[in-house]
């Protein structure tokens, strides 16, 4: 006789077999671990048992009688109804199932049975109209009587089929389960063990005790997770390719820290130590830098960078528009000016010759710091001695564009990711384990908090008015909109019909641009530009200018 193990497939619980274990394959439940862990996505209340005879029309109700003349009825339109007398010691009510014609050589009087449905009045009489029900026949009563699981279900399983299968692996494997809290714990929260948590998850006693249950569990998963979490960081850690020793660079960073106009936050210098000591480290750095737009982020970079370089080592530092390439570019530059060390740009827009340039003097050794696109990846550009990788916007690129750059260190380079929105593919990565992760949780000193407001559509004009409100005080704005031209299929506020209107209206005598990602490169960088220097009071942009344009003197921004 074999013994019962937690890994058992579901198709061998008995009542299962063949056919509903493939249905129960494609909810995810192959072994019969995975049924004790599939929680019910909410609970049907049938405790309370109505008399019969205290029955009223509307409301919806489950109740216990024993069947009287079962009878087949077919309607002038085609429908089947099975018909049959409930009755217990209070009254009576005429039970109706639509559409079953089956159910006549199912149902027979004299059978008990539970039934949930809602009561209507009828030709003269109560009918109760029945959604579910199950007879009592010696067996345990699942489905009625109880705090009823109602579990998330496909594959052609019903909810009384997934209500057996719960009940028999709870019976034959809820002890099981490895005890993973300590009783000391389980006694201070009035947690129960764990087959009894199982059991109360899919079949409790009572709202109290399901509650109990599900704080226990959701406590012991949130273990196991950080368990599994830690257990794969230092498998990660382990398996890393060697990379550099990056145990030097500490002139050229002072040099860098000597010339900037402003001093770092206790929230940059807390990264920058998280960053050196990757840095310095024989395995390579794999870090996530998160911090919203102001908080400094390429400040970190760029000491990032220059001790790179003064290790000897190139850095590559890849944006996910031109527009974001060319800002970081002119940042850095201006970060790093009088530094020995060169930076150049490398983008689309970049001409065949300057192209060919570039690529050769990042081959020879000669470009520290190239920064640009998707240009980055191509197989004309290599580095002699690449150390950093530097990508802002991570979750613009797709894993293999990452890799490509990675790739072209002879050793494996180093690598800091930054993101002001840390999206679910970034919070997968970090989770799994596959980033560590530094945040910038402090403000530079004078920068205030964004405040944001919801406005209806009838309180447009005042929104106007604060606008030019703004440009009268010298403050420049941005209006988003999500689509560059009208559509007939999205009723949403296209960028050039919203500039038109503004342009010719409410706004004539102001200044407003428009960007959107159907301009030439020119166009973009010149529509940019022009608002940078504050020749645009009004910039109309689609969601172009997601990832940041750094102009601080514009205060506003309406989506």
């Amino acid at each position: 006789m074999s013994i019962a193990s937690l890994k058992d497939a579901v198709q061998y619980v008995r009542g299962v077999g063949p056919r509903r274990g493939e249905a129960l394959a494609r909810l995810g439940l192959r072994e019969v671990w995975e049924v004790l862990w599939h929680a019910p996505r909410h609970y049907f209340d049938r405790s309370a048992l109505a008399p019969l005879g205290s029955l009223v029309p509307g409301r919806e109700v489950t109740v216990r009688g024993c069947l009287r003349r079962v009878a087949l009825e077919r309607t002038p339109r085609g429908f089947t109804l099975v018909k049959a007398w409930l009755q217990d010691e209070t009254g009576s009510v005429l039970a109706v199932w639509f559409n079953q014609a089956y159910l006549v050589k199912v149902l027979r009087a004299g059978q008990c049975l539970y039934a949930t449905g809602r009561v209507h009045l009828g030709s003269g009489t109560l009918e109760l109209r029945v959604a579910e029900f199950e007879v009592e026949e010696g067996q345990q009563v699942l489905g009625a009587g109880r705090i009823v699981p109602v579990y998330p279900a496909g594959a052609g399983l019903s909810q009384k089929v997934l209500r057996q299968v719960a009940s028999q692996v709870l019976e034959t494997y809820a002890d099981q389960w490895p005890e993973v809290l300590s009783p000391a714990l389980r006694r201070q929260h009035g947690w129960p063990g764990s087959g009894a948590a199982f059991r109360a998850l899919h079949f409790p006693e009572s709202h109290d005790h399901l509650r109990r249950a599900r704080e226990r569990l959701a406590y012991e998963e949130l273990v196991l997770w950080q368990w599994a979490l830690l257990h794969r960081r230092e498998r990660q850690r382990r398996l890393r390719p060697v990379g550099r020793e990056q145990a030097g660079g500490d002139a050229l960073v002072g040099e860098l820290l000597a010339r900037l106009p402003f001093t770092l936050t206790a929230a940059q210098r807390r990264v920058v130590e998280e960053i050196v000591g990757d840095l310095r480290a024989p395995s390579p750095m794999n870090r996530l830098l998160q911090g919203d737009v102001g908080s400094g982020k390429t400040v970190v970079a760029a000491i990032a960078a220059a001790r790179t370089v003064g290790n000897g080592l190139q850095v590559a530092f890849m944006a996910p528009t031109e527009i974001l390439a060319q800002q970081h570019f002119d940042t850095l530059s201006r970060l790093l000016q009088g530094l020995p060390l060169r930076v150049e740009l490398l983008t689309g827009r970049t001409g065949a010759a300057a192209r060919r340039s570039l690529g050769q003097a990042a081959a020879a050794g000669e470009i520290d710091i190239l920064v640009g696109t998707h240009a980055l990846i191509q197989d004309t550009v290599r580095f002699a001695r690449l150390g950093l990788v530097v990508i802002d916007e991570q979750h613009r690129f797709g894993v293999r564009q990452r890799s490509l750059l990675v790739q072209k260190g002879e050793v494996c380079p180093d690598t800091l990711v930054m993101s002001a929105t840390p999206i679910p593919r970034t919070l997968a990565m970090c989770l799994f384990g596959d980033m560590d992760v530094s945040v910038l949780d402090e403000l530079p000193p004078g920068r205030r908090p964004v405040r944001t407001y919801v406005v209806r559509p009838e309180m447009r004009r005042r929104v106007w008015a604060f606008l030019r409100q703004e440009v009268a005080r010298g403050r420049q704005a941005y209006i988003v909109c999500p689509l560059v031209e009208e559509s007939e299929a999205q009723d949403l506020q296209a960028a050039t019909a919203l500039w038109q209107s503004l342009a010719g209206g409410v706004f004539a005598d102001l200044r407003l641009g428009l960007l959107h990602g159907r301009l030439k490169a020119a166009e973009k960088a010149a529509a940019v530009e022009a608002f940078r220097r504050g020749e645009t009071d009004i910039l109309v942009t689609t969601t172009v200018v997601e990832v940041g344009v750094d102009v601080p003197n514009a205060t506003v921004m309406v989506v």
